[in-house]
C-alpha cells in the first residue's frame, strides 16, 4: 500500500512539474486593435495555467458563461490585479474582460486535444465587437492553427 501511495505522489509531481505557465497580456492597444489579450487564442495541456498580467489599468479576466467545459469552474478577476488559472478540464475557454467585453476584448483557450469546437460557442450571442473577433478566432481554430 505504501508503494502505491508513493507512486501516485510521484506520479502527480512529475505531472506538474511538467505543466507549463502562459502569460496573457491585457492591453489597451495591441496588434490586433484596441482592448485586447494578447495572445487572444492558446492551446495548453491539461494542468498548465495561464497568468493574466494586468499591463494596463482597468481589466480583469473572467469566463463567459456558457462557454466553458461542463463541470468546468468558472473565474472572474478583480480588475487591476493579476490572476493565475490552472486548467486542468478538457475543452474550449471563453473568456472575457468584463469592463471592455462589448469592444471585444475576448480570448478562447483550448485544453488538451482532439475535441471539436462546440455549434454553441458559435451560436452564442456575443456583444459588438467580441462575436467579430470570436470568428476570426474560430476560423483558427477550424484551420487547426
Amino acid at each position: 500500500m505504501k508503494t502505491l501511495v508513493a507512486l501516485l505522489a510521484l506520479f502527480a509531481f512529475t505531472a506538474s512539474a511538467n505543466a507549463e505557465t502562459y502569460e496573457v497580456k491585457m492591453l489597451n492597444r495591441g496588434t490586433a486593435g484596441a482592448m485586447v489579450f494578447e495572445p487572444d487564442y492558446l492551446k495548453l495541456k491539461p494542468g498548465d495555467s495561464v497568468k493574466f498580467i494586468a499591463t494596463q489599468k482597468s481589466h480583469n479576466a473572467a469566463t463567459i458563461d456558457d462557454m466553458i467545459p461542463e463541470g468546468a469552474t468558472p473565474f472572474k478577476g478583480k480588475i487591476d490585479e493579476e490572476l493565475q488559472v490552472t486548467f486542468d478540464k478538457p475543452g474550449f475557454y471563453g473568456i472575457k474582460c468584463i469592463p471592455h467585453y462589448a469592444m471585444g476584448m475576448i480570448m478562447l483557450i483550448k485544453v488538451g486535444d482532439d475535441q471539436a469546437l462546440p455549434q454553441s460557442y458559435r451560436d452564442h450571442k456575443q456583444p459588438g465587437i467580441a462575436k467579430k473577433r470570436f470568428d476570426d478566432i474560430f476560423s483558427r481554430v477550424d484551420k487547426g492553427e
